[in-house]
C-alpha cells in the first residue's frame, strides 16, 4: 500500500486484476479536479492474507474507499452497512466508502450496467434473456435487467444452488418476472433475445467462452461483463452472428464514473474521461 498522503486514497481488491484500468480511470478523474489520487491494486494472495484482512487494512490505513471485484463482492456485502434496500436485495457490493461511523456499501455495477445498456439500446426492452453466471456481478446485472423491463430471465451457473438463490431473490423483488434456472446454457439460449456472460470465462488467463456460437443464432444482443480483453470470444462470436454487442468496457466505464461520484462527489467531464481512457492504451 502507498505511504504517500494523496488527496484521495483508493484501491481495488480482487484476484487477477493486474491489468485492471480502474487505477487509471480514477487518476484521470482526479486530474480533472486537480486532485492527487492514489489507487492501489490489492490482491489478497499476493499480500499473503485473505479478503477480510485486506479490507480491514484499508479501513485502518486512510483509504477513502475501495472497489471490490471478483470473487469478493458477496463477501464485501457482509462487512458493510448498506442503506439502499435494492443493494441489500442484490447482496453484493462493489464500492465501499470508509466513513467515520463505519464502512458503507454500494453497488455501481447495477447502475453501470443499466447505463451501458441504455447508451447502446436506448429504451428497447431486453426481451427474453439468458444470463450465465450468478455471482456478484451477475446479481447486479440481473436486478438491472428488472429495472430495464425484462419479463423472462434464464439463469445458468455451475453452482445450481447459487442460481436458485438468485432466482428466488428476483421473484421476491419482481413477482411478475418469470425466472427459470437451467443446467445447460445452450438449452437456456433457445428463444432468448439477450445473451449475457457474467462469468470470468474469457478474461485474460481464463480464455474461452461460456456459450457456443451456434447457440447465439437468432438472438438480438449480447453483453459480456469481462473487459480485459474488451473483444472476448463471446462477443466476437455474437458479433459474427449479427448481434448488437455491449462490452464489459462500457460497464467498467459507467460503474467507475458512478463510483467516483461516491468517492469524491466531484464533477466529471465524462466524454473527456472516456477519450483519455481510450487514448492511454498502456496504463
Amino acid at each position: 500500500m502507498s505511504d504517500t498522503a494523496p488527496d484521495l486514497h483508493l484501491g481495488l481488491i480482487g484476484d487477477n486484476i493486474a491489468r485492471s484500468r480502474s487505477p487509471l480511470l480514477h487518476r484521470l478523474a482526479g486530474a480533472q479536479n486537480g486532485m492527487d489520487v492514489v489507487y492501489d491494486r490489492l490482491i489478497p494472495a499476493t499480500l499473503k492474507t485473505d479478503f477480510e484482512a485486506t479490507f480491514a487494512n484499508c479501513a485502518r490505513h486512510g483509504f477513502r474507499g475501495i472497489n471490490v471485484t471478483y470473487p469478493y463482492k458477496e463477501r464485501a456485502a457482509r462487512l458493510v452497512e448498506i442503506d439502499d434496500p435494492l443493494v441489500r436485495a442484490i447482496g453484493a457490493v462493489n464500492t465501499v466508502i470508509f466513513d467515520t461511523d463505519g464502512p458503507k456499501g454500494h453497488n455501481t455495477d447495477y447502475s453501470g450496467f443499466v447505463a451501458a445498456y441504455q447508451s447502446l439500446r436506448g429504451e428497447a426492452l431486453p426481451g427474453p434473456t439468458l444470463m450465465i453466471g450468478t455471482g456478484g456481478v451477475g446479481r447486479a446485472v440481473a436486478f438491472g435487467l428488472i429495472a430495464l423491463g425484462v419479463e423472462r430471465l434464464h439463469l445458468v451457473d455451475r453452482d445450481r444452488q447459487k442460481a436458485e438463490s438468485l432466482a428466488q431473490d428476483l421473484r421476491d423483488a419482481a413477482p411478475a418476472v418469470q425466472v427459470t434456472v437451467f443446467d445447460d446454457a445452450s438449452a437456456a439460449a433457445q428463444e432468448a433475445q439477450g445473451l449475457i456472460n457474467c462469468t470470468p470465462v474469457g478474461m485474460v488467463g481464463l480464455e474461452g467462452t461460456p456459450l457456443p456460437r451456434a447457440a447465439m443464432r437468432g438472438a438480438h444482443w449480447a453483453f459480456d461483463a469481462v473487459y480485459t480483453p474488451v473483444d472476448t470470444q463471446f462477443l466476437q462470436d455474437a458479433e459474427a452472428e449479427g448481434l448488437q454487442v455491449i462490452s464489459g468496457w462500457q460497464l467498467f466505464f459507467f460503474q467507475g464514473v458512478h463510483a467516483w461520484k461516491l468517492f469524491a462527489a466531484r464533477p466529471l467531464n465524462e466524454a473527456q474521461l472516456m477519450a483519455d481512457l481510450l487514448a492511454d492504451k498502456d496504463a
